[in-house]
């Protein structure tokens, strides 16, 4: 039996390029996949890791060991592990079978080069865009949080403005019914209901309203288009059979009343929305999970100076938060942190959570 090679999530610089940068982000992809209870894709990523040192997996591997970009922050691995599992989802590969069902094998690399090889065409478009990971799970983090600005004081209508809103699956958490720790809030009788583990105290108990909500992303998922739905659920790990039920009662939510979204870059979005006359008696929220690491330096940049200027103009009868559920690229953990105006422009820490909303931590 081969033996699997040990790796660990290290600190890597998100921007860096060539060949060593190619490698070391299918590494830690590895690691991240094993500490995150996710074995499956951790075995699917460590194959692939093994195939950069070889020839096999045609024009696929050989424009993944020439990546242009910074294949950490494009999260390459999970490109081309997301089109692989859509042709397991699909049906279209039968030697998929068994890695999805968890048997391992001593020779996954050979067999996922044969894979790569026969789907070429289906698989080389997996690599032209970042995963779309929109997941309704994540959500629970952003409730914890208007729970937390309205103990602050902040008015307890909110109205949402996410960035790299995908299918904009958040953006309907105005349906969703949650149990954060005992605190539940949202409708008695909604469909969806997201309980993650909690850790630590409650958020504080209380109530919001969601009086908006809109988005964008700069390719906004249809989830009414089954080819689209097909890519959202090619990018939820398999281990986590709960996420394919949320999933499915967003789509049936999103057909009764699609979200609200806009094919826009982040940074044209957020100003744009921050340009307009705030409403008297709502808080305005610029919330975002899963997607700073995206954004080039430059996008980043022009965000927080529109937060900064419209938080310059915020008042208590109009206020400005910014949610944020991000890695922390030194700890390597995810957590969910806030800021808002009037009240001081640093950043709180409120929790750290599971990249997918199975558990929060809760600090605040």
């Amino acid at each position: 039996m081969a033996e699997r090679q040990e790796m660990k999530i290290g600190r890597e610089d998100p921007q860096a390029r060539g060949p060593e940068a190619v490698r070391r982000a299918f590494a830690n992809q590895v690691a991240y996949c094993r500490s995150n209870g996710a074995p499956v894709t951790a075995g699917i990523c460590e194959g692939l890791h093994r195939l950069l040192e070889g020839e096999r997996g045609g024009a696929v591997m050989r424009r993944v060991r020439k990546w242009q970009g910074p294949p950490l922050a494009d999260a390459l691995p999970l490109r081309i592990a997301g089109g692989l599992h859509a042709l397991h989802l699909d049906g279209a590969e039968p030697d998929l079978e068994p890695v999805y069902a968890g048997q391992r094998t001593t020779r996954m690399a050979d067999l996922l080069a044969d894979v790569i090889e026969r789907h070429e065409p289906f698989l080389m478009p997996w690599l032209d865009g970042p995963p779309q990971t929109n997941e309704a799970g994540r959500s629970a983090a952003f409730a914890a949080a208007l729970l937390w600005l309205r103990a602050r004081g902040l008015p307890g209508q909110f109205a949402l403005h996410e960035i790299g809103a995908s299918a904009g699956i958040n953006l309907m958490m105005r349906r969703y019914r949650y149990d954060l720790g005992g605190v539940r809030v949202g409708p008695p009788r909604a469909r969806m209901r997201i309980a993650p583990e909690w850790r630590g105290d409650p958020p504080p108990a209380g109530d919001f309203d969601i009086v908006g909500a809109q988005g964008c992303d700069i390719a906004p998922v249809d989830l009414a288009d089954p080819r689209q739905a097909l890519r959202l659920r090619a990018y939820i790990w398999p281990e986590f059979t709960e996420r394919f039920a949320r999933l499915d009662a967003a789509i049936a939510a999103a057909r009764t009343f699609p979200p609200e979204i806009e094919r826009s870059a982040a940074a044209d979005f957020v100003e744009r929305t921050l340009a307009a006359a705030p409403e008297a008696g709502v808080t305005r929220v610029v919330m975002h999970s899963v997607v700073w690491q995206y954004l080039p330096p430059a996008e980043r940049e022009r965000i927080e100076a529109a937060m900064a200027e419209a938080g310059a103009r915020a008042s208590a009868e109009s206020p400005l938060a910014w949610v944020a559920l991000e890695a922390n690229r030194e700890s390597h953990r995810h957590e969910l942190s806030v800021r808002h105006w009037p009240g001081g422009p640093e950043w709180t820490r409120l929790a750290v959570a599971h990249p997918h909303g199975e558990w929060i931590e809760w600090s605040g």
